[in-house]
């Protein structure tokens, strides 16, 4: 899709570490979950720049954000990207059908704040629409595929988002492909986020999931996340209850999209932000940040930049989690990650509370029974890490046994369980 010089298609199955991995799309690109900031969640579509000067889409906004992405630590951190969401452009293309950005909100151009951005060790995004028009209704790209494609590689552009506003459900496929095919003519990597199997779920039609990670890096799979809690557990609901559907052809490549982050915003509460960072993280989500990374509490922060949650979320597997329990509305997600302990992955498991109890909530679960880790008889146990709380002693549990965790209400308790052998696990 990207590059010319590798346009393979791995349809095969390759088996890593006991686990089958599926690869799609080979541009060389998100070979891990993408990382970084994109405007649409917190910013949406403010252009009024005189009576929001601090909030309208515009150059200094993301010239700002790019630069606390390097002062506040979150580029050291992994966040990569800098993205650019819907209402950048003029109300109308130029003479020669050649997208602009509106010239008050983005005196310098696009290509100018693309370098604004590389020059801090950043990478840049941009957005699209494959119809007639944007969501927000600025100019889309039908009848301009292979002008936008080839505008995007000159501006620098290293991330888009296609969205499918304003286009047939239906024939928009086809349109994807196209508009992928023209930007690997262009020769430069652009990691490509579609949108097509949100609009086609809303309207009952399941996606071609082969045909998506064939020409996408990464697809939103349903609606847009708000701000607030509700909004969140919807989400997870939905991916819940599609994961033996869309779990499979999650991976290195080709990533399910749950939408962004929204801690550090309004709408969560500091437990709540866990909870919405323990899912993403079990399900190997793109950490897509969207807030005022200004405004956002040293608590918050903390959990944004949390060390043992990214190398997590960034395991090299890229296996997708999966809700495997409800107890008395508390949820239990579990991930295979690395590393692997003799012929045993790690296990990432998460606890998620969907209580609305005044105290937190204890729960006691049955290592085998409940959680489905592993029963074999070579493994003598388990060491536990507490993924929130780095001060926490790694509790060593028995295999066969019992574990115990109290989550507060719509919060969520994140830990890594590490299988244990023979001495190694009587010398602890």
């Amino acid at each position: 899709m990207v590059n010319p010089k590798i346009d393979i298609v791995l349809l095969g199955t390759i088996l890593v570490c006991s686990v089958v991995l599926v690869y799609g799309l080979d541009n060389g690109l998100a070979r891990r979950p993408p990382m970084g900031w994109m405007s649409w969640e917190r910013y949406r579509c403010i252009t009024d720049c005189k009576k929001y000067p601090d909030e309208c889409i515009s150059e200094a906004l993301f010239k700002r954000m790019t630069d606390l992405m390097v002062s506040e630590g979150y580029r050291d951190a992994g966040y990569e990207y800098v993205n650019i969401d819907d209402c950048w452009m003029a109300d109308e293309r130029d003479e020669d059908g050649v997208l602009q950005p509106n010239k008050e909100r983005f005196p310098n151009g696009i290509k100018h704040l693309a370098d604004y951005i590389h020059e801090r060790g950043l990478k840049f995004g941009i957005y699209q629409d494959i119809g007639t028009k944007t969501c927000a209704g600025y100019p889309g790209m039908v009848g301009y595929f292979k002008l936008d494609a080839q505008t995007f590689a000159d501006w620098g552009v290293d991330f888009i988002k296609i969205d499918g506003c304003y286009a047939d459900v239906e024939l928009m496929v086809n349109d994807y492909i196209k508009f992928g095919e023209y930007m690997n003519r262009t020769g430069r990597p652009i990691l490509y986020s579609c949108s097509w199997p949100a609009y086609q779920e809303y309207d009952g039609i399941i996606p071609d999931y082969d045909q998506l990670k064939e020409t996408c890096n990464m697809w939103r799979n349903w609606g847009d996340i708000e701000d607030s809690h509700q909004s969140v557990v919807e989400i997870t609901k939905y991916f819940s209850d599609h994961q033996s559907r869309i779990v499979p052809h999650h991976g290195p490549g080709h990533w399910n999209d749950p939408d962004t982050l929204i801690l550090g915003n309004y709408g969560l509460s500091y437990d709540q932000s866990k909870s919405q960072l323990a899912v993403w993280t079990i399900m190997g989500a793109p950490f897509l940040i969207s807030n005022d990374l200004a405004k956002v509490t040293p608590e918050i922060k903390e959990l944004l930049l949390n060390k043992a949650i990214i190398k997590v979320n960034q395991d090299p597997l890229g296996i997708q989690g999966r809700l495997v329990k409800t107890i008395n509305k508390i949820e239990i997600w579990k991930r295979p990650i690395m590393p692997r302990v003799g012929h045993e992955l790690t296990q990432a498991i998460a606890f998620v509370s969907r209580r609305a109890d005044g105290a937190p909530y204890a729960v006691q679960v049955k290592l085998q029974e409940d959680v489905g880790l592993s029963n074999s008889t070579n493994i003598k146990g388990y060491k536990v890490y507490d993924l929130f709380d780095a001060k926490v002693a790694p509790l060593l549990l028995r295999a066969g046994s019992s574990f115990e965790t109290r989550i507060n209400p719509s919060g969520a308790n994140l830990f890594r369980f590490v299988p244990q052998f023979g001495t190694d696990f009587i010398s602890f």
